[in-house]
């Protein structure tokens, strides 16, 4: 597997757990914020009170999953901005040493770039550690 491809499959795995996380706190806070309107509701409201169990559960459920989507959709747009800040900030570094080797910044060019930059990473946390 390419590096390019691993990497793509290591961040879609680390959004994905990004929006689990977001989505099921989300979903919490509007569940019992929802759970909280239907009790003050069933408490003041007479016509309320005569309403079914399974539609007041169905409201209920309609905010935890509204929560839901919302909180995780939320999550993964921040988190894709700050996905797309650090790239574009990765290849205007490339694009500058490129430039001042006097090469042109292609994409394949860049890559390499990205790959020499990893390798001396590891290679200088390997003397470190």
């Amino acid at each position: 597997m390419s590096e390019s491809a691993r990497r793509l499959g290591e961040d879609a795995d680390r959004a994905y757990a990004i929006q689990v996380a977001a989505g099921t706190k989300s979903a919490a806070i509007y569940g019992a914020l929802g759970l909280g309107a239907v009790a003050l509701a069933h408490c003041t409201w007479p016509f309320f009170r005569h309403q079914t169990l399974a539609f007041k559960s169905f409201l209920v459920s309609t905010s935890a999953v509204f929560g839901l989507a919302i909180g995780a959709d939320n999550a993964l747009l921040s988190h894709e901005a700050e996905r797309r800040r650090s790239e574009n900030a990765i290849r205007r570094q490339a694009t500058l040493e490129l430039t001042r080797r006097g090469m042109v910044p292609t994409e394949t060019a860049i890559a390499k770039w990205r790959a020499e930059k990893i390798q001396q990473s590891s290679a200088n946390g390997d003397r470190m550690g």
